[in-house]
């Protein structure tokens, strides 16, 4: 005899173990992922409408065909310069940095025409655009100036991590800051700067060596990386974190000519 349906809607599972997890006949209608790892993991019998997924697909198989080579190549499609984001020599990272530089040049001109209130405002749960900088800002800090420069405290103020992180001793987390677009995009522009003397300095040698580990509390933790793994990370947290940007910016835009009446 089937088992009466168990009604847990609008729960929420925080830091939750479910590992190993079964879910059969449930009904996961307008339901939020975020920061979920599923690794081994089999989904059968789904029907998927409206569904918009985002993030890194490898060996992800949608009716047995491997969707992640399909994805990547829509995206370099979409975006030609999207393939410089993976160099792998020093020239190639100083151009991938260029390309950084000037994407981002243009979207911080949009952002500029806005209300500088807007800036602060989330779309859809995310980050807003200030915030945005400034957890590229924390990046930096933890895979440049603490894993590659040594620094094992080198976060700004406004360092702003990834929200699933565990608060950390020495590490920032201030959501309630407000601080101005000019504020930000000081300690954006310093730390832009740091990443440009890195690959403008960068040789064959260093690329292919690996980082001393940064003892004390802190990201990444006291071990040692590939120096190319950590120029990687930032390349990839630019390149995706200013379409996230421009994505909301469209959104902002809408919202304040439906305000403005136009």
């Amino acid at each position: 005899m089937p088992q009466p349906r168990k009604d847990l809607s609008g729960s929420r599972f925080d830091r939750v173990d479910l590992s190993g997890s079964e879910f059969r006949n449930v009904d996961m209608s307008g339901v939020r992922f975020r920061g979920i790892l599923m690794r081994d993991a089999s989904l059968r019998g789904l029907e998927m409408q409206n569904v918009e997924l985002n993030g890194e697909f490898v060996n992800v198989t949608v009716n047995g065909v491997d969707i992640g080579p399909l994805v990547e190549a829509e995206l370099n499609r979409r975006h030609p310069e999207r393939a410089k984001m993976r160099p792998t020599d020093p020239d190639g990272f100083r151009e991938a940095w260029d390309v950084v530089e000037r994407l981002w040049d243009g979207t911080l001109q949009r952002a500029r025409t806005l209300d500088p209130l807007l800036l602060h405002e989330s779309v859809g749960g995310e980050w807003s655009f200030t915030e945005t900088l400034r957890h590229l800002a924390f990046a930096t800090d933890s895979w440049i100036r603490r894993c590659i420069l040594g620094d094992p405290a080198p976060w700004h103020e406004l360092s702003l991590p990834w929200d699933e992180m565990p608060d950390t001793p020495g590490v920032p987390r201030d959501r309630a800051a407000r601080p101005s677009l000019d504020e930000v995009l000081e300690l954006r522009r310093d730390r832009m700067a740091t990443m440009r003397r890195v690959v403008d300095g960068l040789t064959d040698e260093f690329l292919c060596s690996d980082t001393t580990p940064v003892e004390g509390p802190g990201w990444p933790p006291a071990v040692s990386f590939p120096v190319r793994e950590c120029l990687l990370v930032i390349l990839n947290e630019e390149w995706e974190h200013r379409l996230y940007a421009e994505r909301d910016l469209n959104e902002l835009f809408r919202k304040e000519n439906v305000r403005n009446g136009s």
